[in-house]
C-alpha cells in the first residue's frame, strides 16, 4: 500500500474514533448496535464509557502501527 492510501486510511479511522469518543457515537452505539462494531458476545452489554475506552485503546494501537508503517513500508500490509 502506498503512503497516501495509508495516511487516508488512518485519517478515516481517526475520524470514526473521534466521532465515537467525542461526537456522541458511543451513546448512539449503546445496546444492540455495539455488536456491529465490538468483537465478542458481550459487546451489546457495554455502556458508552466502555465503548469509548475500547475505541480509544484500539486507536492508540493503530497509531503505533501507523507510525511504524510510515517508516517501514512492509508493515503497511498490502505491499
Amino acid at each position: 500500500m502506498g503512503l497516501a492510501p495509508w495516511c487516508l486510511l488512518f485519517a478515516l479511522a481517526s475520524g470514526l474514533v473521534w466521532w465515537i469518543v467525542h461526537g456522541g457515537g458511543a451513546d448512539w452505539m449503546e445496546g444492540w448496535r455495539a455488536w456491529l462494531f465490538i468483537d465478542g458476545p458481550f459487546g451489546g452489554f457495554w455502556n458508552a464509557e466502555q465503548i469509548r475506552l475500547y475505541f480509544l485503546l484500539l486507536w492508540v494501537a493503530g497509531l503505533v502501527w501507523f507510525v511504524i508503517g510510515l517508516f517501514v513500508p512492509g508493515a503497511r500490509g498490502l505491499s
